[in-house]
């Protein structure tokens, strides 16, 4: 069975990533440093590097392991840490691969020693070929695809490398040469002679990288092809010569220049195409749409276009984030946010929230939200139900999320599904104790509370987890908190609700409210920074204000409320309509929306309330 790098490379043109070397000398790099410890020591700037290549559409990217081999680490007092460092490469790529979910090859990067062999240098074959073999060991430690031994001059130290690699496993091996400007390499070998020394060795793949630009590479192609024997052949120019601007080394090859030259390339009949020195994602992004016009009947290679670049420690450089949700567009124009709460089932079937939620559509709601295990009971879990109802409805949904029954772990987990899902409203909830409800022996977790929940939420919108690792793309959540302005600590409340927005949140919405100068009193006269959606729970009866009164946490019904339900006597459920209608029509005057909130399962009582609106 072909290994997946070579079935790939027979199904069509592959397109790889760029410069390394480059890529960290702009970042502030010397160039006279070890790049490949950068590995062990600055793990985020290479993934960061690695992520922008995957983002702009590469399929496969080598590991920064260029020169990590005992004799060029030896320089920088590093010869002990080969393996260490390879390893360290390979994992790197990988947990950025695994992070962005794209489907792209991981290969290790093994290049020249350094020293020449003997006669003319020192090396003997033996401790070349040692050399070789430790560092392949780390790359297969590592978890490699496939191997890209590259940019040798020396043919018979290529096949020294190669034949270390073969004696430790059969994964695909990728031989490229370097050329000067006169397209001959550096001692003098021919593409002629180089494509039919490499063609005799165990490996899929040959071509030529480095040293020069497209145009001296292509016409190396067009020698090489012709002898290849039906191996692949890849080409990876530099973006032209570098020039010396200052103090900086600058490359003059344009993106749509390189990506000209790499669709004549596939034209002609290479396989491989990509990028060395002075190549950047924009360059690999250009050769991505032409790579593409190449492979018949196949659509765009979907990529994302990179971010603002990135510092060291910073998110890796992703694509734009998805469109806003409706409730963050409404937010964001100041227009009236209403919103309508339901329940997850006790059971599993849906029907009946379903119809709730289509009832509500007609009635003119845009936006629902969906209640994760109040009160501590159990229900139909909240993502599930929040995609069902979703599904059936097309309405905008906002997903209440809270701490007590997952992990960090669990959390991220879930969030991470609910935007691949495109659930991306969430309310950061703490959310009740087991004890409030049915299950008052089971164990509550709460690993975070809401504030922490909502720097999860934050982190991830920046591309990263709770613990500063690449999440792949950021996601774009637009994140909620919860506020009682009816707290019996008012001052530990502002203290959280400050928080709570310092953290990220871009709105909050409150328990119910059932006097509006409850909320003026909370933020003592001030404007909100945020805007306030006020919760609206209509009342049924008597005998409901006073439970929700007196055995509700977090919610406080005013005397004047209770006093006014009691005298409605049997025209309870009217009177309590009508003082719903009378609260909203006065939110939308004051505050930036309305959080509906059905009793019993009554969803007509809410599409009532909801004519004060009409």
């Amino acid at each position: 069975m072909a290994a997946p790098f070579v079935a790939r490379l027979a199904e069509r043109p592959l397109l790889g990533d760029g410069a390394m070397g480059t890529m960290l000398y702009s970042r502030g790099v010397p160039l006279d440093a070890c790049f490949d410890v950068l590995d062990v020591n600055e793990p985020k700037l290479v993934q960061a590097i690695h992520a922008e290549y995957i983002a702009a559409g590469a399929d496969w990217i080598q590991t920064n392991t260029f020169g990590a081999n005992r004799f060029k680490l030896g320089v920088h007092g590093l010869a002990g840490s080969v393996q260490e460092i390879n390893l360290r490469g390979v994992k790197l790529a990988r947990d950025v691969r695994e992070s962005m979910g794209r489907d792209v090859f991981v290969l290790g990067s093994v290049g020249p020693l350094g020293k020449y062999l003997a006669p003319l240098g020192a090396v003997e074959p033996d401790e070349a070929r040692a050399a070789f073999r430790e560092q392949a060991e780390g790359l297969l430690a590592g978890g490699v695809d496939g191997f890209v031994v590259e940019t040798f001059s020396d043919l018979t130290e290529q096949r020294l490398a190669v034949e270390a690699i073969r004696s430790l496993c059969d994964l695909p091996i990728v031989a490229t040469a370097a050329f000067t400007d006169e397209s001959v390499t550096f001692l003098g070998r021919s593409p002629l002679e180089v494509v039919r020394a490499l063609r005799a060795l165990p490996v899929q793949a040959v071509g030529a990288n480095c040293s020069v630009g497209s145009s001296v590479l292509y016409d190396v192609l067009e020698q090489m092809l012709p002898e290849a024997g039906g191996l692949p052949v890849v080409i990876q120019p530099n973006a032209g010569l570098p020039s010396r601007v200052g103090e900086r080394l600058m490359y003059l090859s344009s993106p749509a220049y390189m990506a000209d030259y790499a669709a004549r390339m596939i034209a002609a009949g290479a396989r491989m195409v990509g990028g060395c020195c002075g190549t950047t994602p924009q360059h690999i992004r250009a050769m991505r749409e032409v790579v593409d016009r190449h492979v018949p009947g196949r659509a765009a290679v979907q990529v994302t276009q990179p971010a603002a670049r990135l510092e060291v420690g910073e998110a890796a450089a992703l694509g734009p984030q998805a469109a806003p949700t409706r409730l963050a567009r409404k937010l964001d124009a100041a227009e009236f946010v209403v919103t309508v709460e339901l329940d997850p089932p006790r059971g599993h079937n849906i029907e009946k929230l379903v119809q709730g939620a289509k009832l509500l559509k007609e009635r003119g709601v845009e936006i629902l939200d969906i209640n994760d295990g109040s009160l501590g009971r159990v229900r139909m879990s909240v993502l599930p139900t929040a995609i069902l109802v979703r599904e059936a409805t097309g309405l905008d949904i906002n997903m209440h999320f809270t701490c007590r029954d997952r992990n960090l772990m669990g959390i991220q987990a879930d969030l991470l599904g609910a935007h691949a899902m495109d659930i991306r409203n969430i309310l950061a909830m703490t959310g009740d104790p087991p004890r409030t409800g049915d299950y008052v022996n089971a164990t509550a977790v709460f690993d975070v509370d809401a504030i922490g929940l909502i720097r999860v939420l934050a982190a991830m919108n920046q591309g990263l987890d709770a613990t500063g690792n690449s999440v792949g793309e950021p996601t774009a959540f637009c994140v909620g908190a919860a506020l009682n302005p009816a707290a019996e600590e008012p001052a530990r409340e502002m203290e959280r609700f400050l928080r709570k927005v310092e953290a990220g949140a871009r709105w909050v919405q409150t328990q119910p409210v059932y006097d509006l100068e409850v909320l003026d009193r909370f933020f003592a006269g001030t404007r909100p920074p945020v805007p306030v959606v006020v919760g609206v729970l209509p009342l049924h009866s008597w005998r409901h204000a006073e439970f929700l009164h007196n055995e509700v946490p977090g919610i406080t019904i005013t005397d004047a409320a209770r006093a006014r339900m009691r005298s409605a006597g049997d025209r309870a459920l009217r009177i309590g309509i009508e003082m719903a209608q009378e609260l909203v029509a006065e939110v939308r005057r004051r505050y930036a929306g309305a959080y509906l909130m059905p009793s019993f399962g009554r969803f007509e009582v809410v599409a009532e309330v909801l004519e004060a609106l009409r």
